[in-house]
């Protein structure tokens, strides 16, 4: 595809509805899926699932391909299908529904034969549900024809994919991964140069990897010469081609790793059954994927002797596959190891359908087809199997009784779990925190397991936000027509309709999770409980789930994604660590001499322009209101102590100075604005130091990190100085109620008639250099300037009537000038340092912080996540029955762990862990308490505390120990914190510091004491 062609396909992306996979895919791999036709055939609970991913995804058309009919086991996964549709054709039962999904994206039925004329139509074809014999015959066709051809298959609790992309096929971006850029600080001049990053620059680059040069001084050849191969020769150097008929190195220069493509050339589907290649998903079972190849042939091949699949559990069954998969490993040209009860448990499970195991291999494969039809990510090279054995109750035993199908849609799942194992599903009561992208799934699976349907079952969901527009390109139960309706409340509606089963069993909330709401989610919520399981979006609310449900021994799932990265975490009391047990090092800020006045990065000057929306059109507003509205302000602020100027100025710029009676004044301190930001704030630090200046040691002092900025001109002609006039004035004119203004030649025009000062050097500035150094730019002023400063301000009575409109940043709304302001201001700033411009989409990426998302990873993550539900449900009480998840469908990689043990700490002889605690279970006195430790357990109380009020210290006053002693606990936290404890709290959580019986401080458990029942 042309760069022309991929320009004309971006117009027609929607970014309100792809932004968060934009930011996943890019514009071009997503212009390049919108001219990709994909065929896909099968659509039983796994074709379902992959037809939902790439439906959303945004390909140019999905055909369906099915031509059986529907059968009430299809609803043990097949989301889309209802009772109803038992005995309609199963493609035309549910193409209305997935067209739904993506009002972009045609689903049409492919009607007659599949014929090799119709195969030729599409770029992609999948086949599921398909016989081996057909596989081979139209992969022979696709191989051969250049159509990417992928296989997929879901048995029980055993999955497989096949990929096969032709010869040639060409990877443009095999990880995704942002290019890894930095500023250098040498290259020698060698036949090896050897490459220099500052000091606090590692390059991030691997042996093989490419790059390019700019900026570089004295050594000009490099810069935009071909890309270099680098060899890693430490964390901050690496080595290239040769330099040594180059000038010699004189400073500066900019690395960036480029991109390469890859060629992979695949094999048939029929010379990779003689010579395969395996992904393997878990090292731990290296072993099986060669087995599985065969035991899949086998059930294939059982199915063609008997026109049947096995039957749930039959050892005579069972029998004949084992010998089918010996006959075909003895004439294999590459023989195996073959366990036969490995083999016969796949023939159990043949007739097996389970909702987790076809959104964990649906995730899979749709990503498969995505990277088909883009070029972006490395594809399975080629085969991929999956078990997840583990998931199988032991606490039922399975036969061919209780497995047998009894006519019910969950016929799919009994076939692998049994009866009994379904009654248990069907009584579980679950606590869903989020209705989000996981939360979604998460439900979609769950009603199609049976979970909570019994008569003891509930399902409890909470999440108080609003569907958006941007939800529904991964949201998948939720549609155009519901944006602005409650998540919660919207997703309930929509799995009933899917399982009936479900209704009067969940129950939705809107409530924030928190301590707030701990009167909703108390002491009794928790105890009626199973289980949690997270669907959220944040680090905070998850910590704090976790620690609930540490507190009341409640294993929890958690779950997150960020672009094709996804990990799963089991969380069983007394087993493992708690969520909160391990953290991810904090995000590394950027230093704040850095963003004031030596930016080096894009990343630098959007932070910079985010935090002057901040000040200018939040903070400044804010601070006037409460000016108008507080009479004592202006006392409360200066006894602040420091210098309260800039709040000052604030206020007064828009009360005072530059307070707008339209939008021809809002222009003006838009074009002032300008003025100060990009010429004369610049010209200073410029007069502070010169672009010759050197430091005290002799060296440049505008090198290494510090880029010398040059000062901009305003030019009306100028379309980035035009941006930021627009968008600062009307952002301006927002604040004050005046009506806005997008004609660009009448604010053009207001430009011209603006008086701009000329500028003068300010005397005595102090500039900060580094983060140890005061910076006094901003003129730190004494008192007489801020009393004349507040002086100057009306009186609040005088503007009774004027109440200003804090900018509330928003950055899905493209209309309210919120990202053209900071894309123009941080380009602007960028323009000044010379460095690289952010387009909008990149700004809005890092200024909003967005989390980037696609529905495979998500439905992929889910899977996984139910099928350690199916082990807690089961009451799998050792650590190597579960497992926590680590995937990238970029790379792709799959890993699997067991979880960490909970870390055991110890005092006298007694092992504890973060689960256990003391139970006091009345409400006792201090008194009593402090004897209670001493004569169970050989401790010396000598600090109690509860929440943030210290109750008892050994070294408290003797008058105030005694009167404390003798009160209750309940009475003496009230008395302490000086507030009542709410009706809804049931015990109190209490920390002791205590001595050993040798004197010794030993850490303890907390103590939970009960107050009321």
């Amino acid at each position: 595809m042309s760069k022309m062609d991929i320009d004309k396909s971006d117009a027609t992306i929607d970014e309100g509805l792809y932004s968060r996979q934009l930011y996943v895919l890019g514009h071009e791999a997503m212009a390049k899926m919108s001219s990709a036709n994909v065929l896909l055939v099968g659509l039983k609970g796994l074709g379902v699932e992959i037809a939902k991913n790439v439906v959303l995804a945004g390909v140019k058309s999905v055909t369906l391909y099915d031509p059986e009919t529907v059968e009430i086991s299809d609803l043990a996964a097949q989301f889309f299908l209802t009772t109803e549709d038992v005995g309609k054709n199963r493609a035309e039962a549910c193409v209305h529904r997935l067209a739904e999904l993506n009002q972009y994206v045609p689903v049409t039925v492919l009607d007659g034969e599949l014929t090799t004329d119709k195969l030729s139509q599409f770029k992609v074809v999948v086949l599921t549900e398909t016989s081996l014999e057909r596989q081979l015959e139209i992969n022979d066709f696709t191989h051969k024809n250049g159509i990417c051809c992928i296989v997929a298959d879901n048995r029980g609790l055993f999955g497989m994919a096949f990929c096969d992309f032709g010869e040639g096929f060409i990877v443009n971006d095999a990880t995704g991964e942002n290019p890894h850029t930095s500023m250098i600080a040498a290259v020698s001049k060698d036949a090896e140069a050897v490459v220099t990053c500052l000091d606090e620059s590692r390059h991030g680059l691997e042996d093989g990897d490419y790059v390019t040069f700019t900026e570089i001084k004295g050594m000009e050849e490099l810069n935009g010469c071909e890309p270099q191969k680098v060899k890693v020769l430490g964390p901050y150097t690496f080595s290239i081609g040769d330099t040594s008929a180059f000038n010699d190195y004189a400073g500066g220069g900019v690395f960036t790793q480029v991109k390469m493509p890859k060629i992979l050339n695949f094999k048939s589907l029929r010379e990779s059954l003689k010579q395969s290649e395996f992904l393997i998903t878990d090292f731990a079972k290296f072993d099986r994927p060669a087995q599985l190849h065969v035991g899949f042939q086998a059930l294939d091949a059982f199915r063609v002797k008997h026109s049947r699949l096995p039957k749930p559990r039959d050892e005579s069954d069972a029998n004949d596959v084992l010998q089918i998969a010996k006959d075909i490993n003895d004439k294999a040209d590459e023989k195996v190891e073959l366990s036969d009860s490995f083999i016969k448990e796949l023939s159990y499970q043949a007739m097996g359908y389970l909702s987790p195991m076809s959104a964990f291999l649906g995730g899979v494969v749709a990503q498969e087809v995505l990277k088909a039809c883009s070029g972006k990510f490395h594809p399975i090279y080629q085969y991929l199997y999956f078990d997840s054995l583990e998931s199988l109750p032991t606490s039922t035993t399975l036969n061919a009784e209780e497995c047998k199908p009894i006519g019910s849609r969950y016929d799919g799942q009994i076939a692998v779990f049994g009866r009994q194992f379904q009654e248990k599903l069907s009584n579980v009561r679950q606590f869903l925190v989020g209705a989000g992208a996981i939360g979604c799934e998460m439900l979609k699976n769950w009603t199609m397991m049976g979970l909570a349907t019994g008569p003891e079952g509930v399902i409890h969901l909470t999440d108080m936000d609003t569907i958006e527009k941007s939800n529904l390109n991964r949201q998948f139960l939720f549609r155009s027509t519901d944006v602005g309706q409650l998540k919660s409340e919207t997703a309930t509606r929509a799995i009933v309709k899917m399982n009936p089963d479900i209704s009067g069993k969940i129950v939705s909330h809107q409530d924030r999770i928190g301590v707030e709401t701990e009167n909703i989610y108390n002491d009794s919520f928790f105890a009626s409980l199973d289980g949690v399981t997270n669907a959220l979006d944040n680090v905070e609310t998850r910590k704090y789930m976790d620690r609930r449900c540490v507190l009341f021994r409640k294993p929890l799932l958690e779950s997150g994604t960020l672009g094709t990265k996804g990990n799963t975490q089991v969380v069983i009391p007394f087993l493992t660590e708690s969520y909160s047990s391990s953290q991810d090092p904090p995000e590394k800020s950027i230093p704040i001499c850095t963003l004031k006045n030596f930016p080096n990065a894009i990343e630098h000057t959007i932070q910079w322009a985010r935090d002057l929306f901040e000040g200018l059109f939040k903070q400044q507003p804010e601070n006037a209101n409460l000016y108008l509205s507080q009479p004592n302000f202006i006392e409360q602020l200066l006894k602040q102590g420091g210098s309260q100027k800039d709040v000052l100025d604030g206020i007064s710029s828009c009360l005072v100075t530059a307070k707008p009676s339209s939008f021809q004044d809002c222009v003006a301190w838009a074009r002032l604005q300008f003025e100060e930001l990009y010429h004369n704030n610049i010209m200073q630090l410029l007069y502070n130091f010169p672009k010759d200046s050197v430091t005290s040691t002799g060296t440049l002092f505008w090198s290494g990190p510090k880029r010398a900025p040059n000062v901009l001109d305003f030019d009306s002609e100028n379309k980035l100085h035009m941006d930021f006039i627009v968008a600062a004035a009307n952002l301006r004119a927002f604040i004050f109620g005046l009506p806005n203004e997008t004609d660009r030649q009448k604010i053009r025009e207001m430009t011209a008639n603006v008086m701009v000062p000329e500028f003068t050097p300010r005397q005595g500035v102090k500039i900060q250099v580094n983060e140890n150094e005061n910076d006094n730019s901003a003129q730190n002023s004494d008192e007489a300037e801020l009393e004349q400063v507040v002086k100057s301000l009306p009186k609040p009575d005088d503007l009774s009537n004027l109440k200003l409109n804090p900018v509330e940043f928003e950055k899905d709304d493209d209309t309210n000038f919120h990202i053209d302001f900071i894309t123009a201001t941080s380009n602007l700033r960028a323009t000044n340092y010379n460095i690289n411009l952010a387009d909008h989409h990149k700004t809005k990426f890092i200024a909003g912080k967005i989390i980037p998302a696609i529905a495979t990873t998500t439905a992929l993550i889910t899977g996984l996540v139910c099928l350690e539900l199916y082990k807690i449900i089961d009451g799998k009480n050792k650590l190597e029955d579960y497992k926590n998840g680590f995937i990238n469908l970029a790379l792709p990689f799959f890993g699997f762990s067991e979880p960490i043990e909970a870390p055991k700490f110890k005092y006298h002889d007694t092992e504890f862990t973060l689960w256990d605690r003391f139970d006091i279970n009345k409400d006792i006195t201090l008194q009593e308490f402090i004897e209670h430790f001493k004569k169970n357990y050989d401790l010396e109380v000598t600090m109690v505390s509860c929440g943030v009020s210290m109750l008892y210290s050994f070294f408290m006053p003797k008058k105030k120990l005694e009167e404390r002693k003798t009160m209750k606990f309940s009475k003496l936290v009230e008395t302490v914190s000086r507030k009542e404890i709410p009706e809804h709290v049931q015990a109190l959580i209490v920390e002791i510091c205590v001595n050993d019986r040798d004197g010794e401080d030993v850490e303890v458990p907390y103590v939970r004491i009960q107050i009321r029942d």
